[in-house]
C-alpha cells in the first residue's frame, strides 16, 4: 500500500511537472533557459495541490479505488490554482492574473482527472 500511495504522490508531481511543461511549450518556450521561469510557476502548482489534495480526499484509498470520484482532482485544482498564481504572484512581485489562474486552473484539472483516471484503473487491476 505504501508503495502506490509513493506512486500516487510521484505521479502527481510529475502529471504537475507535464502539464507545466506543456503550457511552456505552448508559448514556445522549452529551451532550458526557461527552467528557473519553468520553476516559478511549477513549485506553487505543486504546493497549492499538496496543500489542497488532503482536503478532498484525494490520498484516501476508498476514493482512489472509486472511478466516480474522479471529480475531486477537478475540484481540488479549482482552489489550488488560484492559491498558486497567488503564491507565484508573491514570489515575482507581480499580480495574478485571472485568466492565466483560469487557464492554470482548467488545463491542470483535465491533466490531474486524466492521471487519477489513469492511476484509479491501474490500482483496480
Amino acid at each position: 500500500m505504501k508503495t502506490s500511495k509513493t506512486l500516487l504522490v510521484a505521479g502527481d508531481a510529475l502529471a504537475l511537472a507535464i502539464l507545466t511543461v506543456i503550457g511552456f511549450a505552448s508559448h514556445g518556450e522549452t529551451d532550458i533557459s526557461f527552467v528557473p521561469r519553468m520553476s516559478t510557476t511549477f513549485i506553487p502548482l505543486l504546493a497549492g495541490w499538496f496543500l489542497l489534495a488532503p482536503w478532498f480526499g484525494l490520498f484516501d484509498p476508498e476514493i482512489l479505488s472509486d472511478p466516480k470520484q474522479l471529480w475531486r482532482p477537478a475540484l481540488a485544482m479549482v482552489f489550488a490554482a488560484p492559491l498558486a498564481t497567488t503564491l507565484r504572484a508573491a514570489l515575482l512581485n507581480s499580480a495574478v492574473l485571472p485568466l492565466f489562474t483560469l487557464i492554470l486552473g482548467g488545463s491542470s484539472a483535465i491533466g490531474m482527472v486524466v492521471w487519477r483516471g489513469l492511476y484509479s484503473l491501474w490500482r483496480r487491476k
